[in-house]
């Protein structure tokens, strides 16, 4: 079970993705493998999760997106971070770790 991929863990599914556009454009399938990447392997993005999350984000202004050429007859369509992105991003973190801290807190010994 240790080597496992896991799926993202609920509510945190925006702030991944947005931290990993923070770092450049992407289409769909490189943010779900570098999130994967980045994770050592552990957390898995599913299609079914990913691109409506990322239709919901670019309806909120969080994201752009662009088709571009991805070789003979193919295209791709390429997420960026926007302003509005990269606040939302700041805030996801620091509701993040506030509820980490908060479980931390609960599950240590007593």
């Amino acid at each position: 079970m240790q080597n496992e991929s896991l799926d993202v863990i609920p509510g945190t599914l925006y702030m991944l993705i947005l931290k990993i556009l923070s770092r450049g454009p992407l289409h769909g399938y490189a943010i779900s493998r570098e999130i994967h990447r980045a994770s050592d392997d552990v957390l898995q993005v599913e299609e079914g999760s990913l691109y409506p999350a990322l239709q919901r984000m670019l309806a909120k202004g969080w994201v752009t997106a662009k088709w571009v050429p991805a070789g003979p007859r193919r295209r791709a369509r390429v997420y960026s971070l926007t302003p509005s992105g990269r606040k939302q991003l700041q805030a996801e973190v620091s509701e993040f770790t506030r509820a980490v801290a908060a479980i931390t807190r609960v599950i240590q010994p007593a």
